[in-house]
């Protein structure tokens, strides 16, 4: 496929460019296929770290992707807050993708989770997904629960779609936010501009889906806002795209993100899921919290 860099675009790095640009396409992924001169610019090989300019035209021969496998890894890392018989709390780190997918070639959540509890892999709908019941994105880091029992996953899954789960995140956007609290109930779905982007639609288009993000201020630094988030529906990207349709960006986020934000090298993007609340096999509520990790504290204090 060719295609052709315009000067709206969101020029960083090939890799990272190519990465936004291409649906299901990993960043490792792409920076293969650059070492494998399958992706060229104006006809000629290039690098990961090349930075396109408009008017530059990219070339990507068409790779036939590996199947996705489970691929148990003990080196995976991320921190476990609750250990139960039915149940697990973890806390992904950013960077890390939770299950493995076409054009996923690195570890996953799921390969440390499986490494670790090799029963695991009985429970689900999913071999590449066992005891998975929601996601994080790649570079957001936070709470998630993880079934380790069939009876638990059904319980899980039908409180996800009652809507009985309480999900909560900590993000920093670009801008002062005005009011100190506010609701966000735009319909979401694919965006047709940009391939493996969402977007929010003011008038509802077929195939989108109704989506609510509830939002609470907690402090403003010059021209950022922290925000405290409680997500009503679970939509794909849904905090990403819900802030960037009322024009406050996530800080980080070089998907969601428009030209006038100036972007800071964070290396993530500042999304952390910092509540989870859900009942047990036996219906007994259960609250974890999770503190903002060091890099994002850093960043916060930095302002």
């Amino acid at each position: 496929m060719k295609l052709a860099v315009e000067a709206t675009d969101n020029l960083d790095r090939l890799d990272k460019f190519l990465a936004a640009k291409l649906a299901g396409a990993t960043r490792s992924f792409v920076a293969r296929q650059i070492k494998r001169g399958r992706v060229t610019v104006n006809n000629s090989p290039t690098y990961a770290h090349y930075t396109p300019k408009p008017g530059d035209v990219i070339e990507v021969a068409k790779v036939e992707q590996e199947a996705p496998k489970l691929a148990p890894d003990p080196n995976v890392a991320f921190k476990i807050i609750d250990e139960q018989p039915n149940y697990l709390v973890i806390e992904k780190p950013a960077g890390l993708v939770v299950h493995p997918a076409p054009g996923v070639s690195e570890p996953t959540l799921v390969d440390g989770l499986v490494a670790k509890y090799p029963d695991l892999a009985r429970v689900g709908e999913d071999k590449l997904r066992p005891g998975i019941v929601h996601r994080l994105d790649r570079d957001v880091s936070g709470l998630m629960v993880v079934a380790r029992t069939q009876a638990m996953f059904e319980s899980l899954k039908q409180q996800f779609r009652e809507r009985e789960v309480e999900k909560q995140y900590s993000a920093l956007v670009h801008g002062r936010v005005q009011g100190e609290r506010g609701m966000i109930d735009t319909p979401i779905g694919r965006s047709q501009t940009k391939s493996g982007k969402m977007a929010a639609h003011t008038q509802e288009r077929e195939g989108d889906r109704n989506a609510q993000t509830e939002y609470l201020v907690r402090e403003r630094v010059k021209n950022y806002t922290l925000l405290e988030i409680r997500l009503h529906t679970g939509r794909s990207h849904q905090i990403r795209v819900h802030l960037h349709s009322i024009g406050h960006p996530v800080v980080g986020d070089e998907l969601y993100t428009n030209k006038r934000v100036k972007h800071k090298d964070l290396g993530r993007i500042f999304l952390h899921a910092s509540k989870l609340s859900f009942d047990d096999a036996s219906g007994e509520r259960h609250t974890y919290t999770s503190e903002l990790p060091k890099e994002l504290q850093d960043f916060l204090s930095s302002l």
